[in-house]
């Protein structure tokens, strides 16, 4: 049985049906696609390295192939990495799409079926209301009632995110991710804008509880009025409205027991640098579901014990999430964003490995001012 509906327990469930299993997928929503919490981008490493994306149907996506990162004065430089890009999604239809593929493998997917505990037996668990498990997987989001019913760790930091969807609206630069740096608007965080699959999204993520005591719809409000000058979403109302907590403190612990483990947001497996989650609920959701498939087939053991060590620990993106926290500085990435060390960090923040810079674009402005002084 897996709990949870979205890219890490959809990728379990399916990797489950396919290997013969009977699985039950539970889901509290009435629609996979609705109410999400999630900007729905995918990189290129998930394309590269899992072939569930190869039938992913191209309208549902858009690409994407650099990111332009604007300092706190709206200057900015744009990235790019040689072969790189980013997949926006129309992110509603691509669950729907997934949830898909995971019924035609045979599993069954229960909506508006909210999970509200499980009684431990010998050959796994009793769930309420819907019966006998031999394994329980959780991937039911960052406020798991899986991993509070089995007494397994759980997410205690967080970024608060929102996100607006505009359509019919065109960006005067739509091939790029829009980073904004703002330490009052969106600490420990961004705020972005990128033309996605039929709208425009904007939105930022912030500490909780950050500095600037401004709420999430204030937070919202007074991002637009700021990038007005550069891209002006003022006056537009949104057709909807996305937000939610995103774990950023890394893996939790434990993050499995006897017959049970957790995946996707439910076991903090987000870049505490980037938040971005879907690379890995998608990967290691199908490994997850392998290791449960070994495991009751009797080709292997308990995947609650050695498989869940090779999960992501984050151990440096902690400490580089530490240090923005503690040293994010509207100054310091006014005077800093060009030179070379920047940029070079940030590169590999975007595209996991050294991007390149294009000095002409990189003097550019997007407000008048002194020109960014680089290195010829």
């Amino acid at each position: 049985m897996v709990v949870g509906a979205s890219f890490a327990g959809l990728a379990s469930a399916l990797a489950l049906a396919r290997a013969g299993l009977r699985v039950t997928v539970l889901e509290k929503k009435a629609d996979v696609g609705s109410k999400l919490h999630t900007t729905g981008v995918i990189v290129k490493d998930a394309i590269d390295e899992m072939a569930l994306l190869d039938t992913l149907p191209m309208h549902l996506v858009r690409r994407i192939s650099g990111v332009r990162l604007y300092a706190p004065s709206l200057r900015y430089i744009d990235l790019d990495a040689p072969g790189y890009y980013f997949l926006a999604t129309d992110t509603p239809a691509v669950l729907r799409w997934l949830a898909s593929e995971v019924s035609r493998a045979g599993a069954a997917i229960h909506c508006n079926s909210a999970f509200t505990g499980a009684r431990r037996v010998q050959s796994g668990f009793i769930v309420e209301g819907f019966g006998a498990a031999r394994f329980l997987i959780g991937a039911d989001g960052p406020r798991s009632r899986v991993a509070s019913a089995l007494g397994l760790g759980a997410s205690t930091r967080f970024l608060a995110g929102v996100e607006h969807e505009y359509p019919g609206v065109s960006l005067p630069v739509s091939q790029r991710l829009h980073c904004f740096i703002d330490r009052r608007l969106a600490p420990g965080y961004i705020g972005w804008v990128f033309a996605g699959v039929g709208a425009v999204q904007a939105g930022l993520a912030r500490r909780r509880n950050g500095r600037g005591g401004l709420r999430p719809r204030e937070a919202m409000a007074a991002f637009l009025a700021k990038i007005a000058p550069v891209i002006d979403l003022r006056g537009l109302e949104p057709t909807a409205i996305r937000a939610g907590l995103m774990p950023c403190g890394g893996l939790v612990s434990p993050v499995a027991t006897s017959r049970a483990l957790l995946v996707g947001d439910a076991a903090g497996m987000v870049s505490p640098v980037t938040a971005g989650g879907i690379h890995r609920a998608l990967k290691h959701g199908l490994a997850a579901g392998h290791a449960v498939a070994d495991f009751l087939h009797g080709r292997a053991e308990d995947p609650s014990s050695r498989f869940v060590r090779s999960y992501p620990r984050f151990s440096g993106k902690r400490l580089l999430r530490l240090a923005f926290d503690l040293l994010q500085s509207d100054l310091a990435f006014d005077c800093l964003l060009a030179t070379r060390p920047v940029r070079a960090a940030a590169s590999i923040v975007y595209f996991h490995r050294k991007g390149a810079f294009d000095a002409q674009e990189g003097d550019r402005q997007s407000l008048p001012g002194p020109p960014w002084r680089t290195r010829p």
